[in-house]
């Protein structure tokens, strides 16, 4: 017998998201276990040089987190985000904000 994993189901707004999250220099990865966040994201922090990791949840802009998504937030104990735009990405990774606007 053969378990036949679909496809996960993504966000219309991913791609976007992941294109200028790269263009920034970021890596990114996308996740597709049930409940995890879509993305893993290494990046250079521009304040202190440091490498860092976030992961990202994306949702549309009026999209909310599946039942699964809920528990795993809710039991994970680190950094997750949930991001609805580019700029709220851009903005967790240090790349907009106060000093880059």
């Amino acid at each position: 017998m053969s378990a036949r994993r679909q496809a996960p189901r993504r966000d219309g707004n991913e791609a976007e998201i992941i294109a200028a999250l790269r263009a920034c220099g970021a890596s990114v990865a996308q996740l597709s276990d049930k409940g995890l966040p879509d993305l893993a994201v290494g990046f250079t922090d521009p304040a202190t040089g440091e490498s860092r990791n976030l992961l990202m949840e994306v949702k549309m802009p009026k999209g909310k987190l599946e039942p699964d998504q809920i528990a795993w937030h809710a039991n994970w104990r680190g950094q997750v985000a949930v991001v609805r735009t580019v700029d709220e990405a851009l903005r967790l990774i240090g790349r907009i904000g106060a000093d880059n606007d």
